[in-house]
């Protein structure tokens, strides 16, 4: 059991969970929590750690998880566990997952046969925001998500818990150049939507019954404007009062689920 937090295991955890590029060079992230554990793909589980408390209390279903794969759980004392953890109050276990890198092609191209659904997020910030969007955009079917390099870090330990397991599971992947992606996507039959101020039709008179994308913005600043002078399309959510726009998670559901709606 480690018993420091001076351990070496203990301040590479630590590293790796504020360093986006350390987790980059060992093409690692954290996931904490006894859900997020339990949904972990096997093939890229790659290390585990639980405290001493919970690891008394739920040996047996740790065990279970790992059945099957070559981790050995490594245990920290309790306080040591809290130093390393990300969350106020830690469940107790925690894990190293391999990350999954996925082209613009595998992204764009049809899922199962079905046309795809598609999420370009230009600069997103907020963590908790990414977080929502990816587990609304598993929710919805979509196909995946596309993403400016200078939106928040899809393993940032906020985000990925924000995600509730959907970060496992959603391809998504980062351009350099935005504008130029989706300026490919239309050349390739699907069609752009952009969430703007500007749309003049509302989102739900639009047929998303066809390969689709849409355009996401910034929190505070919406989308740029030349990554939205590529879209085909401006569409806006109606709204009452003087509320001039919703947040970007938010608006992402409204938007996708009524994709989703009319595909049923």
């Amino acid at each position: 059991m480690i018993t420091s937090t001076s351990n070496a295991k203990v301040k590479r955890l630590v590293n790796l969970k504020k360093k986006k590029k350390l987790r980059d060079e060992e093409g690692v992230f954290l996931v904490e929590g006894i859900r997020m554990f339990r949904e972990v793909p096997k093939d890229r589980l790659v290390e585990v750690y639980a405290s001493e408390e919970f690891w008394n209390r739920e040996r047996k279903a740790v065990e279970q998880v790992l059945a099957g794969t070559k981790v050995q759980p490594e245990i920290l004392a309790d306080f040591v566990f809290e130093y390393v953890s990300d969350t106020k109050t830690p469940q107790g276990i925690l894990c190293l997952v391999r990350q999954k890198q996925y082209s613009i092609t595998e992204i764009v191209k049809e899922k199962g046969g079905e046309l795809p659904l598609l999420l370009v997020l230009d600069q997103i910030q907020d963590p908790g925001n990414l977080g929502t969007i990816v587990r609304t955009a598993e929710g919805a079917g979509v196909t995946g998500i596309v993403m400016s390099q200078d939106c928040v870090d899809m393993y940032n330990p906020k985000v990925v818990r924000s995600t509730m397991g959907a970060a496992y599971r959603v391809p998504f992947c980062y351009v350099d150049d935005l504008a130029e992606e989706v300026k490919q996507m239309k050349e390739a039959g699907i069609c752009t939507y952009a969430a703007h101020l500007g749309g003049k039709n509302s989102y739900d008179e639009e047929d998303y019954r066809k390969a689709s994308a849409f355009l996401i913005g910034n929190e505070g600043n919406g989308l740029r404007d030349e990554v939205a002078d590529q879209a085909q399309v401006y569409i806006r959510i109606p709204m009452k009062g003087q509320v001039e726009s919703l947040n970007a998670a938010v608006a992402t559901a409204i938007l996708t689920f009524e994709a989703a709606r009319q595909r049923r």
